[in-house]
C-alpha cells in the first residue's frame, strides 16, 4: 500500500474508525469503552472526527472539552500505554508525513496529560467541571 499523509476528512474517518475498531476489540480497553458509549458509537465516532479534523487539519468543527468525559473512567497507565500503542500502530498502518507525526505526537501528548489529570482528581477532594 502506498501510503500518503492525513490531508482530508476521509483520511481523518479512515483513522479513527480503524482506530476504533481495534479498541473494542482489544482485551484491555473494549469492555471500558463498551460501557461508558453503549450504543452511542456513530456519535462518539463523529465527535472524534471533528476533534482530529480540527487538530490535524485545522477546520475548526470541533467544539468543547476532550477531557471532562474521561475524568472518572477506570482505568490506569497501562491502559493509556495500550491506547497510545493501538493509536501509533493505526496511524503507521494508514499513513506517513508531517500530519500523520503530529497525530502521534498530540495522541501521546493526550495520553500522558489525561492519565495525569485522572490520577490527580482521583486522589484529590477537587472533582473537575462538568
Amino acid at each position: 500500500m502506498n501510503k500518503s499523509d492525513i490531508t482530508t476528512l476521509s483520511d481523518i474517518k479512515i483513522l479513527v474508525d480503524s482506530f476504533y475498531g481495534k479498541v473494542r476489540k482489544n482485551e484491555m480497553l473494549k469492555d471500558i469503552f463498551n460501557s461508558v458509549i453503549e450504543e452511542r458509537w456513530p456519535e462518539h465516532l463523529e465527535k472524534m472526527y471533528r476533534f482530529w479534523q480540527t487538530v490535524l487539519l485545522e477546520e475548526h468543527t470541533y467544539y468543547g472539552s476532550p477531557f471532562t468525559p474521561h475524568a472518572h473512567l477506570p482505568v490506569d497507565k497501562a491502559h493509556f500505554e495500550q491506547w497510545i500503542e493501538l493509536f501509533f500502530e493505526t496511524v503507521d498502518e494508514n499513513f506517513t508525513g508531517e500530519k500523520a507525526d503530529r497525530a502521534k505526537w498530540q495522541g501521546q501528548r493526550m495520553a500522558e496529560m489525561f492519565n495525569l489529570k485522572i490520577n490527580y482528581y482521583r486522589n484529590s477532594s477537587v472533582h473537575p467541571i462538568l
